[in-house]
């Protein structure tokens, strides 16, 4: 979620974070050498400096488990003042080499316009990476503006045939901000199977319930009518625009070679993903759309692990049936909530969405390499169908730079701090996994 500077200050007032990390042993050893090093330094994170640890050598225990567990506070207008915790936890199945990093995010905030923001995400390798089981798992009590779709212009509202039965009164189409509440409901579940070396199919099911949806701006019932985007999309597509259930089982395949999944340093990820879904299992309407996905990194320095450059681009299209307004993709809505720094989570919304982001990544520290620095770009297109607003027909840019701090060297946990700007707006941003 987007986070404002109080976030990071408390974060740093209050280092009494929690570093958790039971059952060390020697199963699953980590050689020293593995870690990445800055120049002729090995890698450190922020404990060791706050503890004063001494390097541990030739070999640093594998722990079965590891969780930085951070208090929060937030305050924005939308939302008020935001209080929770929330956590970035990694572990290992079974001592078999091979075997990658599992990991995952927790975290629960509550605000004081009575707010509800709980997540748990993970994605679990099991013993050889034969078999990986990804979830998502939500519930959200919400308020977040809407602003149409597509990245066209402003006034994206279709006209509502009068065949629909509306009101007859004068219709004012305002732009710009809709506010809305709703309530949120995720349930995405992959397990995917290996195939061959780094390739994976697997069998997903996803259910989304969004409900108590209130459109504030929404007014129908006097003499000049209000019509919102989200009113306006439902009527025409004939959706309940008070609230809505998606149910349905996707396809998905996956070749994935990076050497980390909570940092990588080199490697690549494609992701394919086809979702229908069905009335017979519960969905309003049945509908279908298709994901894809493809990031890599490209390394600047073989002494410098850390330097090196990573791209990131990934599609959502409906190619059949109708997708209610809410479940349509945007940017800040993918798997981490992080795309589209520099604009407001769900500022770009559309039926087809697409969107590429390229970022310079490099060490700041001149040995630990505890603190290191991004430089970024991104990109984002929507269409708007009904209104004939095509995907790449407007380009919404956005750049700005950030820093990272180490604060879990083996699973190389960063805490991301960035300042993004877009065309008019602009955002500071904290979390602790990386963007992509």
């Amino acid at each position: 979620m987007r986070q404002t500077l109080f976030r990071f200050l408390f974060i740093f007032i209050s280092l009494g974070m929690v570093k958790f990390s039971p059952g060390q042993g020697t199963a699953g050893r980590v050689a020293s050498d593995s870690l990445p090093t800055t120049g002729s330094c090995p890698q450190q994170d922020i404990f060791d400096i706050l503890t004063k640890k001494k390097l541990q050598a030739p070999e640093i225990p594998s722990r079965k488990v590891r969780a930085i567990i951070l208090p929060l506070i937030a305050s924005s207008p939308s939302t008020g003042l935001q209080l929770g915790a929330g956590s970035s936890v990694s572990w290992t199945i079974g001592n078999h080499p091979v075997t990658k990093l599992s990991a995952g995010s927790v975290q629960v905030l509550w605000t004081t316009k009575k707010q509800l923001i709980s997540y748990i995400r993970t994605n679990v390798f099991f013993s050889q990476n034969k078999w990986i089981l990804q979830t998502d798992w939500r519930w959200y009590l919400f308020r977040l503006p809407t602003y149409g779709l597509g990245t066209g212009p402003i006034d994206n509202i279709p006209v509502i045939p009068e065949e629909q039965n509306l009101p007859a009164n004068p219709v004012s189409y305002e732009g710009g901000k809709f506010p809305m509440r709703y309530n949120w409901i995720k349930f995405h579940n992959i397990v995917f199977r290996e195939i061959t070396s780094h390739f994976y199919g697997g069998l997903g099911y996803h259910f989304d319930s969004y409900y108590d949806i209130v459109d504030e701006k929404l007014n129908i019932d006097s003499v000049v009518e209000v019509i919102t985007p989200h009113y306006a999309y439902s009527k025409l597509h004939e959706i309940n625009s008070l609230a809505y259930i998606t149910s349905g089982i996707s396809l998905n395949f996956t070749y994935d070679t990076r050497d980390n999944i909570i940092n990588a340093y080199k490697g690549v990820y494609v992701n394919a993903s086809y979702l229908y879904n069905f009335s017979l299992l519960g969905s309003d309407r049945d509908g279908s759309r298709l994901w894809t996905e493809f990031r890599t990194y490209v390394g600047l320095s073989k002494r410098i692990p850390r330097h090196l450059l990573a791209f990131w681009v990934y599609g959502s299209f409906k190619t059949t049936g109708e997708i209610p307004y809410l479940n349509l993709m945007s940017n800040g809505f993918d798997q981490m909530n992080s795309s589209g720094r520099g604009y407001a989570q769900g500022r770009w919304r559309g039926e087809d969405f697409m969107y590429g982001e390229v970022e310079y990544r490099f060490p700041i520290s001149p040995c630990n390499g505890i603190v290191g620095g991004v430089l970024f770009a991104n990109v984002s297109t929507a269409s708007n169908r009904d209104m004939s607003v095509p995907l790449f027909g407007y380009l919404k840019p956005g750049c700005g730079f950030g820093f990272r701090i180490m604060v879990g060297k083996v699973d190389r946990t960063n805490i991301l701090i960035d300042f993004g700007i877009g065309e008019v707006s602009q955002g500071l941003y904290l979390q602790a996994t990386e963007i992509f």
